[in-house]
């Protein structure tokens, strides 16, 4: 990200005051960056809360991640989930796929497979490549959802075309052939239909 300039500083501040959601979340990321300012957490809570409490998603997001992290606030995994869940309701990917998790982990929230699922499959659904490699585990394992090889697959395959090449795609592959071998033909033909059908999704509230 370019360092703003200072100018750019002064009229976000003005706008800020003037309670100006994207401006207040725009200058509670360059807090929270240090860019063109001071880095200072603690403002950037301030900021993204004014943002996040008009309903602005990217605000409520970032206030979520300075939740878990303990960022300029003391740490809070219920606080994170809290302002993550009004992201992910607003269609926000990455909410959805940390929401999925903190409900893998019952981090601020009671463990819940299915909730799992049910976040995972929002940001999956949207192309969240991470989000459709874990769908596709839950689907193996039959966690929070009934154990399906063809959904795993086909969820398998389409988050490795969704992954850069690397060790994730590599992985998400390895993890494919791994079930292929206890799939029917017809199965795998199935599985390989659907991946090649799936088109993400604009919106996934």
């Amino acid at each position: 990200m370019i360092t703003p300039k200072p100018k750019i500083i002064r009229e976000l501040r003005l706008l800020a005051k003037q309670g100006h959601a994207t401006a207040q979340y725009n200058l509670g990321v360059f807090y929270a960056k240090g860019l063109g300012v001071a880095q200072d957490d603690a403002e950037a809570v301030k900021l993204f809360r004014k943002a996040a409490e008009q309903g602005h998603a990217e605000a409520q997001f970032f206030l979520g991640v300075m939740y878990r992290h303990g960022r300029g606030v003391s740490q809070d995994y219920a606080e994170a989930v809290k302002w993550w869940r009004k992201a992910a309701e607003q269609g926000g990917t990455e909410a959805q796929y940390n929401l999925g998790s903190m409900y893998y982990d019952g981090r601020g929230v009671p463990q819940d497979d299915a909730e799992a699922v049910k976040w995972y499959r929002k940001a999956a659904e949207q192309g969240v490549a991470d989000a459709q490699y874990n769908l596709g585990s839950m689907y193996y394992d039959g966690q929070g959802v009934t154990q399906d090889y063809v959904q795993t697959h086909m969820w398998l395959n389409v988050a490795a075309s969704s992954f850069p090449p690397g060790k994730d795609r590599d992985k998400a592959l390895k993890e494919r052939d791994r079930v292929a071998k206890k799939m029917t033909p017809a199965q795998i033909s199935e599985a390989q239909k659907l991946a090649r059908e799936w088109k993400p999704k604009k919106l996934g509230r």
